[in-house]
């Protein structure tokens, strides 16, 4: 499991918005904010309700309990070697919109060859 930091980070970039923006959410400078993202302070417990609403996550999500994103039952299932849905869910959030995007777009062209090019009945058809 990640730490706190390590998440808080991953969701703002998933968001795709800057320090400074969290930071005045949460009524403070992006200096103070920024310790929060590098582990050099801890996240004190009055911001978590904040941050809850603001990246529609679950507390136990940003405190590292949690994988599961949004408690949707199955992320715990393996989909290769040792990594989880939620695992792979995780790791495309953690992307900006550009690869989000890209990652969409593979999925949609692994789905039209499955679909249409790997046709077993050799007529080409």
């Amino acid at each position: 499991m990640k730490p706190t930091h390590v998440i808080l980070r991953d969701l703002r970039e998933g968001k795709d918005v800057k320090q400074t923006a969290v930071a005045e959410l949460l009524g403070m400078s992006q200096q103070q904010y920024s310790r929060y993202e590098t582990g050099d302070s801890e996240l004190p417990l009055r911001f978590l309700p904040t941050l809850v609403d603001y990246y529609g996550v679950s507390v136990e999500y940003i405190v590292g309990i949690k994988d599961a994103l949004y408690g949707v039952p199955g992320l715990d299932m393996k989909v290769t070697g040792n990594q989880t849905i939620g695992e792979v869910m995780s790791d495309i959030l953690s992307l900006g919109a550009v690869g989000r995007d890209a990652v969409v777009e593979y999925i949609y062209l692994q789905q039209l060859k499955e679909r249409y090019g790997e046709r077993k009945d050799g007529d080409g058809q």
